[in-house]
């Protein structure tokens, strides 16, 4: 699952505006308006998400700090498209086409979303904030705007890589074997619920070893989770 915080931020609301989405340093984009509202923000900044996001398979995690735009999408969107994007009231949705384009590219994803106190210290929720005010900031005094890296699938992203095999020195030829395992009532694991059930192990690994197992999944040609798989 890749988790991902996207934010908004006007300056004066409507302002000068700025959106960003972060995943971590070597994964993020900003972008922004001379003159838009703290909503336009926020919606824009998870389109770009899943848009910058939609050739991958992985299940998406989206913390945003606006119930405005959880509730658009989780809660509002499928009446809204019943009346014709209109409320209940009869009157037109506001920022349609931002929620237009959202519900195209929501089509066929795995995602959910997290609702997340803003302006708290939390890590991923700050660095989007961070990244959508400099936005703003840069529209207010005509300086560069920071767009960031964008995608890159490189950084804390990829797939987890295993320890190298232990070399054959490394053994000690007097150390006795190891006993087999007498697998009891209180055994650990079941071997016949393991052979048919899927089980989740989570990894740590340093930069060097991640770009290790890119590279040698790239070479067998396989994906990073297959060829850990693969020595499994």
């Amino acid at each position: 699952m890749i988790t991902a915080a996207a934010d908004g931020s006007a300056l004066g609301n409507p302002g000068p505006a700025g959106w960003a989405w972060y995943v971590d340093d070597a994964n993020w984009a900003a972008g922004g308006w001379p003159h838009a509202t703290n909503n336009q923000g926020e919606l824009k900044a998870v389109l770009e998400l899943f848009r910058a996001t939609a050739h991958l398979d992985d299940d998406l995690l989206v913390q945003c700090d606006s119930q405005y735009v959880i509730n658009c999408i989780t809660k509002w969107m499928p009446g809204w498209k019943r009346k014709g994007w209109r409320k209940a009231d009869g009157n037109p949705v506001l920022n349609v086409d931002l929620l237009q384009e959202l519900d195209a590219a929501l089509a066929g994803r795995r995602y959910r979303f997290e609702w997340v106190r803003g302006h708290v210290g939390h890590e991923l929720n700050e660095a989007a904030d961070v990244r959508a005010r400099a936005v703003a900031e840069a529209f207010r005094r005509g300086g560069d705007i920071p767009v960031g890296p964008g995608w890159t699938g490189t950084g804390t992203l990829a797939a987890l890589e295993p320890s190298p095999e232990p070399a054959a020195a490394l053994v000690d030829p007097e150390a006795s074997a190891v006993p087999e395992l007498e697998l009891g009532d209180d055994a650990l694991f079941d071997l016949d619920e393991a052979a048919t059930a899927w089980h989740t192990l989570t990894l740590e690994l340093s930069t060097e070893e991640h770009e290790r197992l890119v590279v040698r999944a790239r070479a067998e040609g396989v994906s990073p989770e297959d060829f850990l798989r693969g020595l499994i």
